[in-house]
């Protein structure tokens, strides 16, 4: 008689669990059909980082050329959607050093805002005031320094080599994010959803 209480227990337990245990799938969050036509407006550059925002803007706008799902277009006013992005922090922190003293490897931590507009309806999209993109590499000139073949990882670039790469990065997480929508934020951010 216990056994067989037992197995029913276990299998009301079974049935109970299973049946709440489904995964939650938000709603896909697409980009409204009627923008087909983005303006990106020049990026704005608040770090001491001289220039770095035009070749981050030229990796994006780049990357929406590959996506092939929108257009550009030159003029604010033309454009279904306009992409805004400020370029908040550019953080290079050493994280080893040699026995001098003098840094190996380095973290690179660049945080943007970004936002997508409606402009034929003049509502933001989406923000993400904290997208961020990281690389962690070795520097070219430490292990150039190094006269022993210490360096077994092959990993070492220039400061400049690391930012191409997060543009890279980011740029893809933009474009991501401009089609997709609010669904594959990077940061922890405000999510506005798109109603009609």
């Amino acid at each position: 008689m216990k056994k067989i209480i037992a197995y029913l227990f276990a299998a009301v337990l079974f049935i109970t669990l299973s049946s709440c245990t489904s995964l939650y799938a938000p709603a896909v969050q697409l980009l409204p059909e009627h923008i087909k036509k983005v303006y990106v407006k020049p990026f704005v550059n608040n770090t001491n980082q001289f220039g770095i925002e035009s070749k981050f803007a030229n990796e994006v706008i780049e990357e929406i050329i590959n996506s092939g799902s929108l257009s550009l277009v030159n003029k604010e006013k033309d454009a279904d959607g306009v992409l805004t992005v400020t370029i908040k922090r550019y953080i290079l922190q050493p994280l080893t050093y040699d026995i001098n003293n003098v840094a190996e490897q380095y973290k690179m931590w660049i945080i943007a805002s970004v936002s997508l507009v409606d402009n034929d309806n003049n509502v933001t999209l989406w923000t993400e005031p904290n997208m961020e993109g990281i690389q962690i590499y070795h520097d070219i000139h430490d292990i150039n320094r190094r006269s022993s073949g210490e360096d077994s990882m092959g990993d070492g670039m220039s400061e400049e080599e690391a930012r191409e790469i997060v543009w890279i990065k980011m740029a893809r997480d933009i474009v991501r994010r401009v089609i997709k929508g609010f669904g594959s934020a990077t940061s922890v951010s405000e999510k506005k959803v798109y109603t009609q």
